[in-house]
């Protein structure tokens, strides 16, 4: 009797399962539990589990990491060539670039090994196991050895982490790195084993016409054409291990790399996504996702545009500062026209109504379970959003203008004046050593001086228009008191006279510290104030975000177990997740048809040769009139670029490998649709689309203008 009603359990499971089978960022250690996997099958996936995820052996898993610290890459050869997109290798191939060497503009194509640059700072990360530590966490809540809102909290789960890994077999070994994390607001626990390659190098990287077509302007739309791609490899030492940069360092013989295929894909093939989305919120109430929009993303929409405004006339203006700006640039617009898009998309999508009616069901669940915590907590987070919306308001502007938007004056002096203060001779030598290193930090290779001086005079006065006066960092006082009022003659004497404005200046102070100078100094005051301003908000949103996690424990427990026998899936927080789904095309709006896929002719139609963003190289023009694609084309001559999968994404899925039914790699995803930018919050089967760039694309791009038919033949290809 047990065994058949597990048996009708799990089949309800499925059945319920159907009707959103695209929706979820599912664990893969969950898989056979969750029967996820049967759902897989169910769509087309010709693969057991332990093909996808192996504990105890090799699996796709294994070929799928973090790309330095906030893109997934998948290893596409025997020795460590790693596929990522063209805006996760920006920062490195920007890193590279130069006025001499803009590869920027020029793309970088590595025709030998010898030629592969070394990148410091970039590292990639894979999964090397994963544990359940909920039974640990919660017999420790429960011995009273931590509290319930401990066992969030990084301290305790670090030093959990540790402990386990001092007792386990991977203790010594290189690169390991121990994470433990809180899953399902802290119902579940997982401690995942990482191990980190840091000798990671540039191989390949198209133009920013190629990848970065269409810019800004179809960033988060469809129909697209962006050739978004870059490739890297992975080097180690003799043994295969991970080791700091050495010239004797030898490419990674990986334990797994995927199969490329170039079969070609069809309207509801198969399409499985493996990567590491960075963060959602399906589980919001409607206070909160207002608090979203009006506290969040409202002010960093206007506080952004303004600095983007400044910092695009400014590189359209010069190359070098075009180079030094160009990630600083995209990183902000990326997630400023997501902001736009996903307030749009929270009303035009009826967001608010969704959640409103899942509050209205889980009320009437609390009730037919008689569970009075679950019938009062929405109501207690509600009152919770009452106090924090505006605090995260405030947070939202201070760190978008004084540490996101302006850079210079985040030098703090204390300890050189305490050396000052106490006349340590020899400690005051130390300091002003110590200041070399912190005048170079703000003037790099990266940063314009001027351009941040503009950047001021913008942000300071239209901080002052979204805060009022009582709530601003002490530093207003001053430039009421001093300067009238006049921000734009309170930046210039800034920008000017502190100490860390210039050489002279700099050097200047170094000849003769004292107390005085640095009191007197306004960078001082400046950063003193805005810390001061952000020390106070954290500390009065710290208490409430307590309360609210807690909170939010409660209520998503309580939602899991309305939705059984439906499994749920934890919100995404950089973590080894799975999604599936199929290549589908859709229709936004009446009277409007997207088709799955883009060609090469989208993009000569939308060539512009004045527009940075659409300008076509000679050379892929020159292809793409002659048709000369290879054995990349498809059956009718045209050359595939882009296409769509209802794959559940969001940032941090950016370079996931994208897999059809036999685990073999078709495409890299890159974006989401427009129409469904509230997808982090909300996700809606019949708008949310997944962009991704068609691996045949990737490998004509590499071939014929790369002219690295080197890598090609490294990879494993089938036709």
């Amino acid at each position: 009797m047990n065994r058949l009603k597990f048996y009708l359990l799990a089949l309800t499971a499925l059945i319920a399962c159907s009707a959103k089978a695209d929706e979820g960022m599912w664990l893969l250690q969950l898989m056979q539990q969750q029967h996820s996997i049967d759902m897989m099958k169910k769509q087309g996936l010709n693969l057991e589990a332990q093909d996808i995820y192996n504990p105890n052996g090799v699996s796709l898993k294994d070929a799928v990491g973090i790309f330095g610290g906030g893109c997934t890459g998948e290893i596409i050869s025997p020795e460590g060539l790693i596929l990522t997109n063209h805006h996760c290798g920006y920062a490195s191939i920007q890193q590279h670039s130069s006025v001499e060497h803009d590869y920027l503009t020029d793309g970088f194509w590595a025709t030998s090994r010898d030629k592969e640059l070394p990148t410091p700072g970039l590292v990639f990360t894979f999964v090397e196991r994963i544990e359940d530590v909920t039974d640990l966490v919660n017999a420790k809540i429960a011995a009273k050895e931590i509290s319930e809102i401990e066992s969030f909290r990084g301290e305790f789960l670090n030093k959990l982490a540790m402990e386990l890994y001092n007792k386990s077999d991977l203790k010594g070994q290189k690169g390991i790195m121990p994470k433990a994390l809180p899953f399902y607001a802290g119902n579940k626990f997982y401690l995942f084993y990482l191990k980190v390659y840091e000798d990671v190098r540039m191989v390949a990287a198209p133009p920013s016409s190629i990848g970065k077509f269409g810019g800004e302007t179809d960033n988060w739309m469809w129909p697209r054409h962006t050739g978004d791609f870059s490739m890297f490899r992975i080097y180690a030492d003799a043994n295969g291990e991970p080791a700091k940069y050495n010239p004797a360092n030898v490419p990674l013989k990986t334990k797994k790399h995927l199969t490329i295929s170039i079969k070609g894909l069809e309207a509801g093939d198969y399409a499985m996504i493996m990567g590491f989305p960075g963060s959602t919120s399906r589980y919001l109430t409607v206070s909160e996702v207002k608090e979203r929009m009006e506290s969040l993303n409202e002010p960093r929409i206007r506080i952004r545009g303004a600095r983007q405004d400044v910092l695009k006339e400014a590189m359209n203006a010069s190359d070098k500062i075009r180079i030094q700006y160009a990630n600083k640039y995209a990183g902000s617009s990326n997630y400023w026209k997501n902001s736009i898009g996903m307030n749009k998309a929270i009303i035009d999508n009826n967001v608010l109504e969704t959640k409103a009616e899942q509050e209205a069901k889980f009320a009437e669940f609390a009730k037919a379970q008689n569970n009075a915590e679950y019938a009062t907590v929405v109501n207690k987070i509600d009152d919770v959003v009452a106090k924090t919306s505006p605090l995260n308001y405030q947070m939202t502007c201070l760190r978008e203008v004084f540490f996101g938007g302006i850079e210079f004056g985040n030098i703090q002096l204390d300890k050189t004046r305490e050396a000052l203060e106490e006349k340590n001779d020899s400690l005051i030598k130390i300091r002003l050593k110590g200041l070399e290193q912190s005048y170079q930090r703000i003037h790099n290779k990266d940063y314009d001086h001027e351009v941040d001086r503009k950047v001021a005079k913008a942000l300071l006065p239209l901080y002052a228009e979204m805060i009022p006066a009582e709530q601003r960092p002490s530093i207003y006082q001053v430039i009421e008191q001093k300067y009238k009022g006049d921000y734009n003659k309170f930046v210039d004497d800034m920008y000017d006279n502190s100490i860390f404005a210039n050489r002279t200046n700099f050097e200047k102070f170094l000849k003769k510290p004292t107390v005085k100078a640095i009191d007197q100094d306004l960078s001082m005051q400046y950063t003193k104030s805005k810390y001061e301003a952000f020390e106070k908000l954290a500390s009065q949103i710290s208490s409430l975000q307590t309360e609210l996690a807690l909170l939010h424990k409660t209520y998503i427990r309580g939602l899991g177990e309305m939705k059984l026998p439906v499994p749920s899936y934890p919100d995404a927080n950089f973590t080894l997740r799975l999604t599936y789904g199929n290549v589908k095309p859709y229709d936004p709006k009446d009277g409007v048809h997207y088709n799955y896929y883009t060609t090469t002719k989208g993009i000569l139609e939308k060539e512009n040769p004045e527009d940075r963003e659409f300008v076509v190289p000679a050379k892929l023009k020159e292809l793409i009139e002659k048709q000369d694609y290879g054995r990349y084309a498809l059956p009718n001559g045209d050359m595939p670029v882009c296409f769509l999968s209802t794959n559940d994404i969001t940032g941090g899925n950016s370079g996931s490998p994208v897999l059809n039914k036999n685990g073999e790699l078709i495409g890299c995803a890159f974006d989401g649709n427009w129409e469904s930018l509230s997808g982090d919050i909300n996700f809606d089967n019949k708008l949310q689309r997944c962009i991704n760039l068609d691996i045949r694309y990737v490998l004509f791009i590499l071939e014929k203008l790369g002219n690295c038919g080197h890598l090609i033949n490294e990879m494993t290809i089938v036709e």
